[in-house]
């Protein structure tokens, strides 16, 4: 990337964060740290008022805005695929603002660019197997990230695998992630005073309210990092009656539960697991009704307790 390229480049980024850190700017380029500062003298010697503040970062003053940005035939051709995406993906309400949003950068696209996108629109598909919201005009993604944004508390009714009682919530939502064609929010659950996993088609109705937060939590990532730091974890996957399973819903988490999917009258759940050995002591609560996946090693571990019980008898 030449000199000009990389300096269009920084004012887009400046542009689009309300602080932008060096650090970020010398990674993102591959730059020095002296480079990144030549390249914000350069755009301060052009009048974009970027306003700079040691140990934060930089900023452009409230009010200025860049020309129409001319995007490249690359550019242009990911909005297809992620307008794709996003189709099947998020909820309606989300899906109609993702729609209006692309209408204007398409309007900023050069008659080439427009003819790539158009020409495009009929051949990418997005195929699925499962819906990840339960109605077609669902607000549930739009509402969580209304919630996570604006750090206020959500009210939701959510119907758990496995339990006929649907259950009122107040959650303060850490972020969602999508994962087995389902999205997930991680959320501090008022009600179990600790964090819990959501899926978003099981939560039936959700409201953003007026109460702010009453915890301060970290990033998604750095949340979901920090519960993973220093531990050897294990994938465990098992299946398990769906009958049995209700029985063990507020156990799981203690035991690394990552996820669930219901194939029949099974569940199948998956697991990060610091411990083989403790989670299969647990396992053997309701070994009967369940089988394991993977590892194979705690198979072995499971055969070794049930030997060591055997023997104590």
């Amino acid at each position: 990337m030449n000199r000009f390229d990389r300096i269009t480049a920084i004012l887009i980024q400046l542009q689009s964060r309300k602080i932008v850190k060096a650090q970020d700017l010398a990674d993102r380029f591959e730059i020095s740290l002296r480079t990144v500062y030549r390249d914000i003298s350069s755009l301060l010697e052009a009048g974009v008022p970027i306003v700079g503040e040691a140990g934060v970062g930089y900023s452009i003053m409230d009010g200025y805005r860049l020309p129409p940005v001319m995007f490249s035939k690359e550019e242009a051709r990911t909005f297809i695929a992620a307008e794709k995406l996003m189709q099947k993906f998020t909820d309606f309400s989300t899906q109609s603002q993702y729609q209006s949003a692309m209408y204007k950068v398409k309007a900023v696209l050069r008659s080439s660019e427009k003819l790539v996108v158009e020409s495009l629109e009929d051949h990418i598909e997005v195929r699925q197997l499962t819906t990840p919201f339960h109605a077609p005009r669902s607000n549930t993604f739009d509402f969580l990230l209304k919630s996570i944004s604006e750090k206020k508390i959500a009210r939701i009714r959510y119907a758990a695998m496995g339990v006929e009682e649907i259950t009122e919530r107040v959650i303060e939502p850490v972020g969602i992630y999508h994962e087995n064609a389902f999205w997930y929010t991680i959320a501090f659950c008022h009600l179990r005073q600790s964090y819990r996993n959501f899926r978003s088609d099981r939560i039936l109705h959700i409201e953003v309210t007026d109460q702010p937060f009453e915890h301060r939590h970290a990033p998604l990532k750095e949340f979901m990092d920090r519960s993973q730091d220093n531990k050897n974890l294990r994938l465990v996957r098992i299946t398990i009656d769906k009958q049995t399973a209700r029985y063990i819903q507020s156990q799981r988490y203690f035991y690394g539960f990552v996820s669930e999917k219901l194939m029949g009258n099974v569940l199948e759940m998956t697991f990060l697991s610091d411990s083989l050995d403790a989670f299969g002591r647990w396992y053997l609560m309701f070994a009967t009704e369940a089988t394991i996946l993977e590892p194979d090693s705690l198979k072995g571990v499971v055969r070794r307790l049930i030997t060591e019980i055997s023997a104590s008898l």
